[in-house]
């Protein structure tokens, strides 16, 4: 694990404990049900700005959309300041088991099928991903 990544993981821990401590109650769809809500941080590095461009593109465009449609809560999407070209994002699930479902839905999909195809072919390729599973402390504003 890089520093840069530590740094970007400590960044966006402090962001979203700020943003949910100044709220009085989160909407339902970020609120966790006690117990089994699990997060998911995910990094994307691209290899180069015009792959990193791409990338952004398909997020914005089709992936947030599909990841919705297949039960995985869009918490919040990142670029650490020192290193432009790597995506992290947090998405949430109702618990592992849901995770490995909605994942496997949204592999199984063939608007996503389409939309990687595509991306693919006009060049998205050799991003480098990493995903850790995380659960709120009993400390954490989050649950």
């Amino acid at each position: 694990m890089t520093k840069g990544y530590v740094q970007a993981v400590g960044a966006v821990a402090l962001v979203l404990a700020g943003y949910f401590a100044g709220r009085a109650a989160a909407p339902a769809t970020v609120q966790a049900q006690q117990g089994t809500r699990v997060y998911e941080l995910r990094t994307y590095a691209a290899p180069d700005a015009e792959k990193f461009a791409m990338l952004n593109a398909r997020f914005r465009e089709h992936t947030t959309r599909l990841f919705e449609k297949h039960g995985m809560t869009n918490i919040g999407y990142w670029t650490p300041v020192d290193s432009p070209t790597t995506l992290i994002y947090i998405v949430a699930h109702q618990s592992m088991e849901a995770a490995k479902k909605s994942w496997a839905a949204f592999g199984a999909d063939t608007d996503w099928q389409k939309v990687r195809a595509d991306t693919t072919a006009k060049g998205l390729t050799g991003i480098k991903v990493e995903s850790k599973y995380l659960q709120p402390t009993d400390y954490s504003t989050l649950k």
